[in-house]
């Protein structure tokens, strides 16, 4: 059986910010660009460029933000172990 080698957990904090940024740059970027020019070949064309520009600002920006949504997210719901229960 071969075993799939995987980056370390320290790389997480940089991995999942890259995928999501990826793959919603991807989408939101096909819809807007399908809603300006059509569903056309002109769409195949300007898309990619499109989803680069959004990426090269997403994944930055995604950096930034994710700690501070994260801190957020912990503020209004209760998290497994973010307080001490009494017995």
């Amino acid at each position: 059986m071969s075993r799939t080698r995987k980056l370390s957990a320290r790389y997480a904090t940089i991995v999942m910010p890259f995928l999501l940024s990826l793959l919603m740059t991807a989408l939101v970027s096909f819809i807007s660009t399908a809603r300006s020019v059509g569903i056309t070949s002109e769409l195949l064309r300007l898309w990619p460029g499109s989803w680069a520009l959004s990426w090269l600002v997403a994944f930055p920006a995604t950096l930034v933000v994710l700690p501070i949504v994260r801190r957020l997210t912990a503020a209004v719901v209760d998290l497994p172990g973010q307080h001490v229960r009494l017995p």
